[in-house]
């Protein structure tokens, strides 16, 4: 399936004038989406399933989304604008530091309260992207660039302990995606203290304290 140019696939995204209920509607249809393909995979997941979890008749459903491919398109589409948030709110006129712990703070903070998006989404890129593959290299690539640049340069100014910039965001991906993705095998480990209310905020301060002892400046790198 080739997306769309805009990237929007619902039929009332296309419209030049969406309403309140559209969009309440096509919310709707993801939430659902995201727990039937979560549940059964892209192959095993049918448009009856989704729209009964929705609420709502198949042709009704028809009416946003033509085609399965479309609605996986949506969801993974809405996981991966939601993921680039943080990464766009970095600001290049910022304390690295702290721009740096909030961007860490907040995919982890993801990845506890949509771990089923993470999952599906690692499920994506695992089979290929099939689906995803034009927009990772397009949209996702664009803004990795951008705010490679913006540490590239506070490494530069001697704010930032060298440091490959892509690689470290690679690192903050896969260690705060962890905690979604790799959940079961954490709950394996940890038991009961996966369900502690300090259980996120002990991850946070321990990839807080890893990721910025090992960037801030003055710190002694030398191996």
């Amino acid at each position: 399936m080739t997306p769309t140019s805009d990237g929007n696939t619902a039929r009332a995204g296309q419209t030049r004038k969406r309403t309140r209920i559209q969009e309440e509607n096509e919310e709707k249809i993801l939430d659902a989406a995201l727990e039937v393909f979560s549940t059964y995979g892209f192959r095993g997941a049918t448009v009856d399933q989704i729209a009964l979890l929705a609420g709502m008749t198949k042709p009704n459903l028809l009416y946003y989304f033509r085609r399965k491919d479309d609605i996986y398109l949506a969801v993974l589409r809405r996981t991966l604008e939601m993921w680039l948030t943080p990464l766009e709110a970095l600001n290049p006129e910022g304390d690295p530091a702290a721009e740096i712990t909030a961007y860490i703070d907040r995919k982890l903070e993801l990845s506890r309260d949509d771990p089923k998006a993470s999952r599906l989404f690692a499920m994506e890129i695992m089979q290929g992207a099939p689906i995803l593959g034009e927009i990772l290299s397009g949209r996702l690539k664009m803004l990795v660039d951008e705010k490679a640049a913006v540490i590239r340069r506070w490494t530069g100014e001697g704010r930032l302990a060298p440091v490959d910039p892509y690689h470290l965001i690679f690192m903050v991906w896969a260690t705060t995606q962890h905690y979604a993705d790799f959940d079961v095998q954490i709950r394996a480990i940890l038991g009961e203290r996966v369900e502690r209310a300090d259980h996120f905020e002990t991850a946070k301060r321990t990839l807080e304290r890893v990721f910025l002892g090992g960037i801030a400046t003055g710190t002694n790198n030398s191996s």
